[in-house]
C-alpha cells in the first residue's frame, strides 16, 4: 500500500486543477498565505520540519481533493469540514447546540488535529497530515456556509443564478464570488493583510466557539438575503464583497494565531 504522503503528492499533481470545493482553490491558498506571514519563528521551523521548502498554500486545498479518492480510506473525513446548526438567539445557545452536534464535525476536528500536532507520541508524517487538515478546516470555518443548516446541506440545495449560470447558494460562496474578484491568491492575501497589530491582535482574540458563532451568524444573514431561485449579479457582489474579504482575512489571521499556539 502506498504511504500517505505518495497518496497525498499524487493527489496534489493530478487533481489540483481539476476540482474546487469548500473556499475552492484560491480562497484556501489566501486564508494559508495570510497564515503565513503572521507565524512566530518557532512555527515557522516546526512547520518547515514538517513541510520542507513548500509553502502552507501548497497543501491547503489537498483535504478537499481526496473527495475524489476511491480507496475508502479518506471517507471518514468528509464530515470533518462542516457542523451544521439551526438558527440560535445567542452565543450560549449555539455553543449548547455546538456541542451537541454529533462526532465528527468541523469543531470536534479542529481541536483533534491541534492536540494532535502538539503529541510527542505522533509521527510527522501523521502530523503532517493532521498539519494538512488543520489549515484546510479553519479555513473552511471562515466559510459561512460551512456553519449553515442540515436541511439544506450549507446551500446546497438553494439553487439559484449568478450572471444568469446556474448554481447553488454553497458554491456561490466555495469558489464564484473569490473568483470573481480576478485575484491571484498573493495578489488577494496581500491586498487584504495590511491591518495593524493591534487590528490583528483584535482578530485574533476570542476561542473556536465565538469563531463558529461569528460565521454562523454571517450564514444567517446570507440565507436572509439568497432566497432560492434568486437571479444574482453586481448588486448581490457589492452587498457581500466585504463580508467575503473579512472572512478569507480572519481566516488566514485565526489560521496564524491556531498554528503559534501549537507550536509555541
Amino acid at each position: 500500500m502506498k504511504s500517505i504522503l505518495q497518496r497525498l503528492a499524487v493527489a496534489v499533481c493530478v487533481l489540483s486543477s481539476l476540482y474546487s470545493f469548500a473556499w475552492g482553490l484560491t480562497g484556501h491558498r489566501i486564508v494559508a498565505e495570510i497564515a503565513q506571514h503572521h507565524l512566530t519563528s518557532r512555527a515557522q521551523r516546526n512547520i518547515k520540519k514538517l513541510f520542507g521548502e513548500q509553502k502552507m498554500a501548497y497543501y491547503a486545498n489537498w483535504p478537499d481533493f481526496i473527495k475524489s479518492d476511491t480507496t475508502g480510506v479518506w471517507k471518514e473525513t468528509s464530515a470533518w469540514h462542516y457542523v451544521n446548526i439551526n438558527p440560535q438567539k445567542n452565543f450560549q445557545q449555539f455553543k449548547d447546540s455546538l456541542e451537541l452536534q454529533k462526532a465528527p464535525n468541523l469543531y470536534t476536528q479542529i481541536k483533534i488535529l491541534s492536540a494532535k500536532i502538539k503529541d510527542n507520541n505522533v509521527s510527522d508524517n501523521d502530523k503532517k497530515v493532521a498539519l494538512i487538515f488543520l489549515i484546510h478546516l479553519v479555513g473552511d470555518l471562515h466559510q459561512p456556509l460551512h456553519v449553515g443548516r442540515a436541511e439544506d446541506l450549507g446551500g446546497n440545495k438553494i439553487n439559484l443564478t449568478y450572471f444568469g449560470q446556474n448554481t447553488n447558494l454553497h458554491s456561490l460562496w466555495d469558489s464564484k464570488l473569490v473568483d470573481d474578484q480576478k485575484y491571484t491568491y498573493t495578489e488577494f492575501a496581500n491586498l487584504l493583510d495590511i491591518q495593524s497589530k493591534d487590528q490583528v491582535k483584535q482578530i485574533q482574540s476570542g476561542t473556536l466557539e465565538e469563531w463558529l458563532y461569528d460565521s454562523h451568524k454571517i450564514a444567517n444573514s446570507i440565507y436572509y438575503h439568497t432566497p432560492k431561485d434568486s437571479k444574482l449579479s453586481y448588486a448581490y457582489n457589492y452587498r457581500f464583497e466585504p463580508t467575503l474579504e473579512r472572512q478569507l482575512l480572519y481566516g488566514g489571521l485565526r489560521l496564524a494565531k491556531v498554528l503559534n499556539d501549537i507550536f509555541g
